[in-house]
């Protein structure tokens, strides 16, 4: 078992290398962790842990930060099924016509996205079929 003092000298030397762990405080800093971000993410389970690290450090810049305010409050009002049924969208190069075996007549689809109506779980389930996501992203 590691002593604590083993610990935290670990730790020093970790944040000594890639201080933006400790904390980001600059626009410049917090593109720079995006950048790394990516990079470690082609490489996931071997970089987990700092990934995870990263994550948390990029958060808090971003809870912290008014040129974030705008767009943290709309992501906290944005329901997940309608987010993921519009970034497949995207990805797919689809629209409303496109769903009639998952959800329905375009009507339909266009009041889901408009949030009037909401998704089924029926709904969900061919979704995440057709697309061979989990059913988990839409929640």
């Amino acid at each position: 078992m590691l002593a604590t003092a083993e610990v935290t000298k670990m730790a020093g030397s970790i944040t000594a290398q890639l201080p933006i762990l400790a904390g980001i405080s600059t626009a410049a800093e917090h593109q720079q962790a995006l950048a790394l971000m990516e990079q470690l993410l082609e490489q996931y389970d071997d970089n987990l842990i700092i990934i995870e690290a990263l994550s948390n450090a990029i958060t808090r810049y971003e809870k912290g930060s008014l040129r974030f305010e705008v767009f943290s409050s709309r992501q906290d009002d944005l329901d997940p099924a309608v987010a993921t049924l519009r970034v497949l969208m995207e990805q797919h190069n689809l629209n409303t016509t496109d769903f009639e075996n998952e959800i329905g007549k375009k009507s339909m689809v266009s009041q889901v996205l408009a949030g009037k109506k909401k998704l089924t779980r029926e709904h969900i389930a061919n979704l995440a079929s057709r697309f061979d996501v989990s059913p988990v992203l839409f929640f």
